[in-house]
């Protein structure tokens, strides 16, 4: 197939790309580069440099079989800063992508979405039968697209998936984790291990949970990239999904250190600061309904594969 991968030179769209390309799909990489770097768009791809709410751009790619829509901004906490910003991007842009995928003709859209979407939960491992209530514009603006992709699957305009992740971790020795601003626990603690950072801030220590801090489900950028393409697949079948992306297995901020220490053989300080707003204590995620309808399966997905990962590619790069 033809695919279009939007945000291909960012960590996840870049991962993906090249998982596409080693499984025989011919990939249209766009980026604007405004936050992903071009170094990581992978040189069996074709690059085209733009917004992916260019219009008159995006009709100039065409024919495609599929686009998976990765492009947007990614920062909770600054979304609380700036909603218009990421109103915009995210939910602009992708109205106008779109709009310019159903004048191609492209019949699949697979759409990056998160857990963000579901807040704060009371039970868990949550499953997509819970109700939607984002803390943040960030995750506001996942559930608006996931919206729009609904209607065009009502409508018959294109078949559409939203893969809610939940924490994208792990790294391919092509692709480490690099993100400006790292917001990200496991990259941050390489920092610390690495002596890029002073420390680590651990916020908040009085959860309900085991050790008082955050559990959190962590899910490898390989078996992501795999759902993704399973999902390309899964709509030959399905006119609308939406889906989890989690190993179904939870780990605290704590244990999350500790892995990292143990992998690197180093040892840095963390400092304990304040709870941060919207920091739901637990968010694991249930997969059954990725495994049933896209026969996915989290293959890499372990802690210690994901610090492991990680670590090795930060070295070589």
């Amino acid at each position: 197939m033809r695919v279009l991968v939007t945000g291909a030179a960012g960590f996840i769209g870049a991962t993906t790309a090249e998982f596409l390309l080693d499984h025989g799909h011919e990939v249209v990489a766009l980026d604007d580069l405004s936050h992903g770097r071009r170094e990581n768009v992978p040189v069996r791809a074709t690059f085209v440099q733009g917004r992916c709410g260019d219009e008159a751009l995006v009709r100039t790619l065409g024919p495609l079989d599929a686009c998976v829509h990765f492009a947007g901004r990614i920062e909770p906490a600054l979304s609380m800063v700036e909603p218009e910003e990421f109103l915009l991007a995210n939910v602009g842009e992708t109205t106008a992508l779109l709009r310019a995928l159903v004048h191609l003709g492209c019949p699949k859209v697979v759409f990056s979405s998160s857990a963000a979407v579901y807040g704060v939960q009371d039970v868990t491992p949550i499953d997509e039968g819970r109700p939607a209530r984002p803390q943040s514009p960030y995750g506001q603006s996942k559930l608006i697209v996931e919206e729009c992709l609904h209607w065009l699957a009502v409508t018959g305009r294109a078949r559409a998936a939203s893969l809610r992740y939940f924490n994208a971790a792990g790294a391919t020795p092509a692709h480490p984790e690099r993100h400006d601003p790292e917001i990200h626990l496991i990259p941050l603690a390489l920092d610390a291990a690495d002596g890029l950072r002073p420390g680590l801030d651990l916020f908040g220590d009085d959860y309900p949970t085991p050790d008082g801090t955050c559990v959190r489900d962590y899910v490898h950028v390989l078996d992501l990239a795999a759902a993704h393409a399973l999902a390309i697949a899964a709509l030959d079948e399905h006119t609308e999904i939406v889906a989890n992306l989690g190993c179904g297995v939870g780990y605290s901020n704590l244990q999350v250190i500790e892995a990292v220490r143990r992998v690197t053989g180093r040892t840095f300080e963390v400092r304990r600061a304040p709870r941060r707003p919207g920091d739901p204590p637990s968010a694991v995620a249930s997969n059954a309904r990725a495994r049933e309808i896209l026969g996915w399966e989290p293959r890499h997905s372990s802690l210690e594969e994901i610090v492991t990962d990680a670590w090795h590619a930060r070295r070589a790069h």
